[in-house]
């Protein structure tokens, strides 16, 4: 009896999520850090940050314009 065929493929290789990871965690901690200075000093942040203007809290914010950011590099 033979055993089917199971194919197992990967859309991307590990290393573009290694990669990945090494410029989003940058740039996450940037971004967050400019939104975290603009909500304490009491600044409208949203509007610095591309992406995050409709986002309801920092951290949402943040990702929304960490993602702009990196579709502008790719």
């Amino acid at each position: 009896m033979t055993k089917p065929l199971v194919h197992t493929h990967r859309t991307h290789a590990p290393s573009a999520d290694r990669s990945l990871l090494i410029v989003f965690v940058p740039c996450f901690l940037v971004i967050l850090s400019v939104a975290l200075l603009g909500l304490l000093v009491g600044l409208h942040w949203k509007g610095w940050l591309p992406g995050a203007e409709k986002m309801d809290n920092v951290f949402s914010g943040t990702r929304a314009a960490v993602y702009t950011f990196l579709s502008y590099i790719n």
